[in-house]
C-alpha cells in the first residue's frame, strides 16, 4: 500500500472486528484481507480488574511494537505487521487469532513461582521456560498442557491446529523469545520473560506472529535487576493500593524510556549494514565463481563481503602487505578471513601464521586432484589453527557465525536460520505422512 494512501484509512474504516482492552481492530473493506488497528491509552492488570488511563500509552505502545515487529520481520520471522498508519494505529494483515497465549520464561518469577512451589525466583531455565495459556478472562486465563491443546482440535481461520501447527508455534516461539532477548542484551537489559500470540492469516491460511508485543507482554529488568523493572509490572505491583497521579507520572515515564529504546535497538538492528566483514582472499582470479558463492552466503546475513586476489607463493609481498592492512582495519571491524587456493594452499597458512584474525580455508576442489590438493589444506605446521571448509556457501556460514558474536543482526538471522532449517525438514516429513496416510 502506498504511503499517500495511509492517512485515508480511518475514513474507510468499516465494522469493529473485535475491540480488547488496549485496542480496537477495524474492517478495512476496501482492503481485503488487512485490517487497522488501534491503540488505546488504557492499561489493565489481573484480567481487568485493574484499569487506568496512562496518556499516551497508544503511542508508546504502537512505537514500541512496531520496533520489535520490525526487527523480527528483518531477521525474517513473518508477522501480521504491514506498515504503521499513525502515532497510535498500524495497518496488518487480518488474521484469525489462535486462542492461545504462548510465554517464554528464562527466569523463574511472578506466577510461575506461586504456580511451581519450592522453585527459588530468579532461577534460569536453558533453554527457556515454554508455558501455554487458553485466553478466557472468565476461567482467569487457565494453563494449558500441550495434551490438551492436540486434544482441542481447533480450527481457526480453516487451518486445524494439529500437532504440527503446534510444533511450529513452539519453535518460533522460542525463536522470537531468543531474538529479542538478544536484541535488550545490547542495553544491558534483560528479557525475563514474555507472552506472544498467533494468528492465521487471511490470505496465506498460514500461521504468523499476530497481535502486538509491547511493555504489557514482557518483564524487562536494566542490568538484570528487578528493583529496575521497567515493565507493566510495576502497574500491577500496586494492586490493593491507592493510584496516585504520580504513580502514573512514573509509569509513563517507563514506558516512554522502553519505547523510545526499543526503537533505537530497531534502528541499530535494521540499519543493514553489520558491524563485522568478510575478507575472500583468492590466489588465482579463476576461482571468482567459487568465491562469488561465499559472498552470496555472507550477503544473506547482511555481512559485508570483500574479494581480493594475491598468492602467498607467487607474491608472497604482495600478500603479507594486503594482510597486514585488513590486520589493522580489523581493529575498527570485526573480520574473517577465508582463503580460496587449489593445488598447494599456502594462502590460508600463511594468513593464520601471520594474524590473529580467524581464518576459514575453503580451497577449490579439482575432480582430477582433489584427494591430493586437500591435504595442504588439512596439514597444517604446528602452531596454525586455520580450519576447512569445502563448500563456498558453508563457509560463508562459519564465518557468520564468528561474525555473529559481535553482531546482532546477523545473530539474528542466524537464529531464524536455525528455525527455518527446522521447518523445511518439518515440512518434507509432513509432506511424506500425508502421502502415506501416516498420523503422527
Amino acid at each position: 500500500m502506498k504511503v499517500e494512501n495511509l492517512a485515508r484509512l480511518h475514513e474507510e474504516k468499516g465494522d469493529v472486528i473485535i475491540e480488547g482492552k488496549t485496542k480496537i481492530v477495524y474492517e478495512l473493506p476496501k482492503h481485503p484481507g488487512k485490517c487497522l488497528i488501534k491503540s488505546k491509552d488504557s492499561i489493565t492488570a489481573y484480567n481487568g480488574e485493574m484499569k487506568n488511563t496512562l496518556e499516551g500509552k497508544a503511542e508508546m505502545s504502537t512505537a514500541t511494537t512496531f520496533s520489535m515487529f520490525a526487527i523480527l520481520e528483518d531477521a525474517g520471522i513473518k508477522t501480521s505487521l504491514i506498515q504503521k498508519v499513525d502515532k497510535s494505529s498500524v495497518l496488518a494483515h487480518r488474521c484469525h487469532m489462535i486462542p492461545i497465549e504462548w510465554v517464554t520464561r528464562r527466569v523463574a518469577t511472578g506466577s510461575f513461582l506461586r504456580r511451581n512451589e519450592g522453585v527459588e525466583e530468579g532461577t534460569r531455565f536453558y533453554p527457556p521456560k515454554l508455558e501455554i495459556f487458553y485466553k478466557d478472562d472468565a476461567n482467569d486465563d487457565p494453563q494449558w498442557s500441550r495434551e490438551m491443546l492436540e486434544a482441542k482440535k481447533m480450527v481457526c481461520g480453516g487451518l486445524l491446529i494439529s500437532p504440527d501447527e503446534i510444533d511450529k508455534m513452539e519453535k518460533m516461539t522460542v525463536a522470537i523469545f531468543e531474538i529479542i532477548e538478544k536484541c535488550w542484551q545490547t542495553k544491558n537489559v534483560s528479557l525475563v520473560d514474555m507472552k506472544i500470540e498467533f494468528g492465521v492469516c487471511d490470505a496465506t491460511k498460514e500461521i504468523i506472529l499476530a497481535d502486538v508485543i509491547d511493555n504489557d507482554s514482557w518483564r524487562i529488568w536494566p542490568s538484570g535487576d528487578k528493583r529496575l523493572m521497567m515493565d507493566k509490572q510495576v502497574f500491577r505491583n500496586l494492586r490493593g493500593s491507592q493510584i496516585t497521579a504520580s504513580h502514573m507520572e512514573n509509569l509513563k515515564k517507563n514506558f516512554k524510556w522502553v519505547a523510545e529504546t526499543a526503537g533505537e535497538i530497531a534502528d541499530d538492528v535494521n540499519s543493514g549494514v553489520s558491524k563485522g566483514r568478510v575478507v575472500v582472499l583468492m590466489g588465482s582470479a579463476s576461482d571468482k565463481a567459487h568465491c562469488e558463492k561465499i559472498k552470496n552466503s555472507c550477503t544473506k546475513f547482511g555481512i559485508q563481503c570483500i574479494l581480493r586476489v594475491t598468492s602467498a607463493h607467487k607474491g608472497t609481498g604482495e600478500t603479507m602487505k594486503i594482510l597486514a592492512k585488513i590486520e589493522g582495519e580489523a581493529v575498527h571491524i570485526p573480520t574473517v578471513i577465508v582463503a580460496v587456493a587449489g593445488r598447494s594452499n599456502g594462502l590460508g597458512p600463511v594468513s593464520a601464521g601471520n594474524s590473529c584474525i580467524p581464518v576459514i580455508n575453503c580451497p577449490p576442489m579439482s575432480s582430477q586432484w582433489a584427494t591430493s590438493d586437500v591435504w595442504s589444506s588439512l596439514r597444517l605446521p604446528s602452531g596454525l589453527g586455520c580450519s576447512t571448509i569445502l563448500d563456498p556457501e558453508m563457509a560463508g556460514l562459519a564465518a557468520s557465525q564468528i561474525l555473529a558474536q559481535h553482531d546482532v543482526l546477523i545473530w539474528c538471522r542466524l537464529r531464524v536460520q536455525l528455525y527455518l532449517n527446522w521447518l523445511k525438514l518439518k515440512v518434507a516429513d509432513a509432506e511424506l505422512r500425508e502421502a502415506q496416510d501416516v498420523v503422527a
